[in-house]
């Protein structure tokens, strides 16, 4: 059995959730929420995330403005929408209950 194929695709299950936290605090450059997740040690490539946030965009969850920048062209801020609000409160529910879950049938 293959310990890393399985650690990422945990980490691949939880990072929708964990990008709309992230985005959820305040409006957001997508190179910082790179940086916020190496940080946090879910490593994601940029050639993983842009199609995640194109892909939350188009569901409705994400909106962005242009803004201009010191250093280079605009910049691409995401915001959460209301519906991505809506969309991460349940998320909120849904991760504590399987915490619980896991935390239950785990517990050694």
């Amino acid at each position: 059995m293959d310990i890393e194929n399985s650690k990422a695709q945990m980490r691949k299950g939880i990072l929708e959730y964990c990008i709309l936290s992230i985005i959820s605090r305040n409006e957001i450059y997508a190179s910082d929420i790179l940086e916020v997740l190496k940080q946090a040690k879910l490593i994601v490539v940029e050639g993983t995330l842009y199609p995640l946030l194109t892909r939350l965009k188009n569901d409705g969850l994400l909106d962005y403005s242009w803004q201009e920048s010191t250093m280079g062209p605009p910049r691409k801020y995401y915001t959460l929408t209301k519906d991505g609000q809506t969309f991460l409160k349940a998320l909120d529910a849904t991760w504590d209950e399987l915490q619980y879950s896991v935390q239950k049938a785990t517990n050694r």
